[in-house]
């Protein structure tokens, strides 16, 4: 019976040492392999963090590609900026005088005509008649004034010795005066019939087709636009630093790469309600690309004589200030500056720079103090 009951217990405690066995078996299999795989991944991780450490060191030594300028006083233009429009120096609307058929038109828009040429005519019939009409009666207003005359005891051969308050009385009794006036009217509409150019220009606005009635609005439009004037506003503060003859660069407003030069020729004395002070200037016009009523940019040039100038480029901010970086041993140098004057592409510089630096002007928007930079001008003039 003793036996017997010891048994299962021996089953028992052996099944217990295999079940324990096999644990430790199985741990002592999965931990090492986990450990060896972590491991791995914890090597390969600094493989990478290494290689992108080194990328990055390549990447900030290497040197950034700039264009410099040498620094140096130079004649520097300060620049007043306004828009304005473009205005012909000379400006005719021609109109007939009397309502008669257009017979014949000479032009068309956008030719150009010289001083004196034929534009059109209208159909003369009715105006050589009322002019021939004229003649007849003046005749015949003369034999009137003669009659009058003769009866007061005077002759047409001796109108010297004719008082004047007889002559003038003689005159209203023969109708001649009207006579006169009549004729003159005649011929004027008569000769006002044909339309001439009054000066070189160009034909503009001309909408009426022959043979039909010209109307009460002008005919056409003769516009001389070799020269012509360009009116733009300025402030009042800007007045007393404006005068006659300075220069001014314009440019249309579409298209602004192409650029004239002119001068200033009138100053309005006057400041509306605005504060503004009305400006012309006259610019030349030989390549026709300025047309009457165009917008445009007006740009008044004052030499303010020999200033140390750099390129607005090169002047670049840095935690708000105005820093320009210049050449020093193949790096740039971080120069905060202080700024004047400027104009559409430049700035006067006061201080922080010296004559004879190498300014950076361009590769410079990204550029930390001491950078490697390698200097490519090869291009400028």
């Amino acid at each position: 019976m003793y036996f017997c009951d010891v048994k299962p217990l021996f089953h028992k405690t052996c099944k217990f040492i295999k079940i324990y066995i096999n644990r430790m078996t199985l741990r002592c299999i999965i931990y090492p392999a986990a450990l060896l795989f972590i491991m791995s991944c914890s090597s390969k991780k600094a493989q990478e963090e290494q290689a992108e450490e080194k990328k990055t060191t390549n990447v900030e030594n290497k040197a950034t590609e700039v264009k410099t300028k040498l620094l140096e006083y130079r004649d520097f233009n300060y620049e007043l900026i306004s828009n304005g429009t473009v205005a012909a120096m000379n400006r005719a609307e021609l109109k007939f005088q009397t309502q008669e058929v257009i017979r014949k038109i000479y032009v068309k828009n956008g030719d150009r005509v010289t001083m004196g040429q034929k534009l059109a005519e209208l159909d003369k019939f009715k105006l050589e008649i009322a002019k021939s009409q004229a003649v007849e009666s003046l005749e015949q207003a003369k034999l009137n004034l003669q009659d009058v005359l003769i009866g007061q005891g005077y002759s047409m051969n001796d109108t010297l010795n004719i008082p004047a308050e007889i002559m003038k009385v003689a005159k209203i009794k023969s109708n001649y005066e009207q006579s006169c006036n009549n004729y003159l009217i005649a011929d004027y509409n008569l000769d006002a019939a044909t339309l001439y150019a009054p000066f070189d220009g160009v034909v503009a606005n001309l909408t009426v087709k022959e043979y039909n009635y010209p109307g009460a609005e002008a005919f056409c439009m003769i516009i001389d636009n070799r020269n012509p004037e360009v009116v733009f506003n300025i402030l009042e503060s800007e007045m007393p630093v404006v005068n006659l003859k300075y220069k001014v660069i314009v440019s249309p407003v579409f298209m602004p790469s192409h650029t004239v030069e002119g001068y200033i020729s009138e100053i309005n004395p006057m400041i509306d309600k605005n504060s503004m002070s009305r400006i012309k200037a006259v610019i030349s016009n030989s390549d026709s690309k300025f047309y009457e009523g165009m917008n445009v940019k007006v740009r008044v040039q004052l030499s303010l004589g020999k200033r140390l100038v750099v390129p607005k480029s090169a002047v670049v901010l840095r935690t708000n200030r105005k820093v320009v970086f210049r050449l020093k041993d193949d790096k740039a140098a971080w120069v905060y500056v202080q700024t004047a004057q400027e104009n559409s592409d430049s700035f006067v510089i006061t201080e922080g720079l010296n004559e004879g630096d190498h300014v950076i002007y361009d590769g410079n928007i990204n550029l930390a103090d001491e950078a490697p930079v390698t200097v490519n001008n090869n291009h400028e003039k």
